[in-house]
């Protein structure tokens, strides 16, 4: 009975590495978005999938804002014109940004499975918001594509 539960563990772990999937997000001066924007800026993905953050233009990197993650979740931060990839490993909301941009709103959002924190994110960002000289609501924008 034991042989039997561990080998359908294994095939049940296996399965889901063969079915994590991929995307790549890129970072770019000008988008459907504006300038220095992210693209596509809001990602839905599920916990185990990798986001690949690509620069297509010197001067940017992707970065998450410290308090707008999951709890316990893996944090990133890419170096400037460096791609950057993280597999998501919590489910919920995760809001980055690109630190040189910041003040011009260069975000974005990634939601594994549900968006378990968003309420929390959503308070929470006012701060990061307030930094923005232009593009003021991009953020707000972004996680009202959650509800």
């Amino acid at each position: 009975m034991k042989l039997k539960s561990l080998i359908v563990a294994v095939l049940m772990l296996a399965t889901s590495v063969v079915m994590a999937a991929e995307y790549t997000v890129e970072m770019k001066n000008n988008g459907v978005d504006g300038s220095m924007v992210f693209e596509p800026a809001v990602v839905r993905a599920e916990v185990g999938d990798t986001i690949h953050f690509v620069p297509t233009a010197m001067g940017h990197n992707a970065q998450t804002v410290k308090g707008l993650v999951p709890e316990g979740a893996t944090t990133w931060k890419g170096k400037m014109n460096k791609p950057v990839s993280v597999t998501l490993d919590k489910e919920g909301v995760y809001v980055y940004k690109c630190r040189p941009h910041t003040v011009m709103a260069m975000v974005g959002v990634v939601v594994a499975g549900n968006a378990v924190n968003l309420e929390q994110i959503k308070a929470d960002s006012a701060a990061l918001s307030g930094k923005f000289v232009t593009n003021k609501d991009r953020l707000t924008s972004y996680l009202d594509q959650l509800k």
